[in-house]
């Protein structure tokens, strides 16, 4: 299982890809892509502070959190050719999302 501090650190730097995605997609006119970075930080943000609060409830932000995760990141993808931010965006988004994912197994497990 990846430590808190893992989880909490790939959230915080999903967000930041998110948000300079937007903030390139505002200026390409990207709604989709900017719609879904938006949920995307958002999430992560709350999963984030979940995560160093020590939440007993964080491990409940895991699955929704890699799901939004996977949705942000496939749609960067779509773009990634020709925006660096949705190419970073995307990667950086398919790691919250496995982190998440590994983290939500292992919590409904017990």
């Amino acid at each position: 299982m990846k430590e808190s501090k893992n989880c909490t650190d790939v959230c915080l730097e999903c967000l930041i890809a998110c948000e300079r995605c937007i903030t390139d997609c505002i200026a390409a006119g990207n709604k989709t892509c900017i719609i879904l970075c938006r949920d995307c930080a958002d999430i992560c943000a709350l999963c984030a502070r979940f995560e160093a609060r020590g939440s007993q409830f964080a491990h409940d932000l895991h699955t929704l959190c890699a799901k939004i995760c996977r949705a942000c990141s496939l749609e960067c993808a779509k773009h990634a050719a020709h925006h660096e931010s949705c190419k970073i965006c995307a990667e950086t988004c398919n790691n919250c999302a496995e982190i998440c994912e590994e983290l939500s197994a292992s919590t409904h497990k017990h």
